[in-house]
């Protein structure tokens, strides 16, 4: 039987959440019976991933600066009529109209499903309502990755080809099942070091309020990102230099995980976070500020984490406070962790994939 081809069109396979779902959808769709090719357009490569692998900066790395953008489109058209591609996911970011007006051009005889990663639209749509309906309204889909994503698009395009599927996370089982025998005083952040999204001034300002560095606790960012000076300046600032510790990048910091007493997102906005899922699978509990969108989905406020008011450090204090104090509320955050998202697994968001893809018009 011939497999279904699809394309996954992104940014790059490496250092982001888009970026990390785009690695992890080649899995889920080959499992599921595609032929799965990936398509990038920056040449970055960290995750990984299966199937043919097509990188446009590569291939485009000999023509003159301002005519590579026009070598990658004739190359995207080329390596799409050539490999007969039925189905292209678009995980890109798509802030350019006219490139997004020509991709669409480009794509005019496939199926399109399109994903919107976060709840900040400016990297996914243009301003004007019009133009908006214009590249969108004949796709398949657009796969939002949170509730209140697939809500804002509705409320703004007015659109019927709409849909959620939520954002897995994939840890080898030999991980999940890996115990720790006693975690240690460290609350921790793992991502972007990107202050206008992560919002590190809050985290960091919050942290020095509580005081719990006094019973010992650190603070351990892992990650990397432009904002790293920023970071540190701030932690000088604050006089936090003894108790935050900074580590390079990860592609699977699972002991980092399920070593530490809990996690923390600060976000000022977020699609559907991975690390606060990942967290959780691993039995770590999660504090997490209430920001657009994701956490308020995946957090259940004293169930399998705390869910604090954004932008409110006095807030965030205080719950770190508690769950260095209350070891009552704490076991049992822990203990929900992993169980809380089991609807996320690898199996089961691929089967949504695959009835999306195979579903007749």
């Amino acid at each position: 039987m011939n497999k279904k081809k699809v394309a996954i069109v992104s940014n790059s396979l490496g250092k982001g959440g888009a970026e990390r779902f785009a690695a992890l959808l080649t899995f889920m769709l080959e499992n599921t019976g595609f032929e799965v090719h990936s398509i990038i357009v920056n040449n970055v490569v960290d995750y990984s991933y299966t199937g043919t692998l097509f990188n446009l900066e590569k291939e485009s790395s000999k023509s003159f600066p301002f005519y590579r953008k026009i070598k990658k489109g004739i190359l995207l058209q080329r390596y799409l009529n050539q490999n007969n591609i039925e189905i292209v996911i678009d995980s890109r970011s798509r802030n350019v109209l006219l490139r997004e007006l020509i991709t669409r051009f480009i794509y005019r005889n496939i199926k399109i499903f399109y994903i919107v990663h976060s709840y900040n639209f400016k990297n996914y749509f243009p301003d004007s309502k019009f133009w908006a309906r214009t590249i969108y309204k004949n796709a398949e889909a657009l796969v939002c990755v949170s509730k209140a994503i697939e809500e804002k698009v509705n409320q703004f395009l007015e659109l019927k080809n709409t849909t959620t599927i939520y954002n897995p996370f994939f840890i080898p089982e030999t991980e999940v099942k890996n115990a720790i025998l006693e975690t240690q005083k460290v609350i921790l952040y793992f991502g972007r070091f990107d202050e206008k999204v992560k919002n590190f001034s809050l985290l960091l300002e919050a942290f020095s309020q509580s005081e719990i560095f006094s019973k010992g606790y650190k603070l351990r960012l892992l990650g990397e990102g432009n904002d790293l000076n920023f970071i540190k300046q701030k932690i000088k600032s604050l006089n936090l230099q003894n108790y935050v510790e900074i580590f390079p990048f990860k592609n699977n910091p699972y002991k980092e995980v399920r070593e530490a007493k809990f996690a923390i997102l600060t976000s000022n906005y977020e699609g559907f976070p991975l690390s606060i899922v990942e967290s959780l699978a691993l039995g770590t509990p999660v504090i997490a500020v209430d920001c657009n969108s994701g956490p308020r989905e995946i957090i259940k406020n004293e169930f399998n984490g705390l869910l604090v008011e954004n932008h409110n450090p006095k807030a965030l204090a205080q719950a770190i406070n508690r769950f260095g104090d209350d070891d009552e509320l704490y076991d049992f955050c822990k203990k929900n962790a992993s169980k809380s998202v089991v609807h996320l697994t690898l199996n089961t968001i691929s089967e949504q994939w695959k009835n999306l893809l195979n579903k007749p018009k």
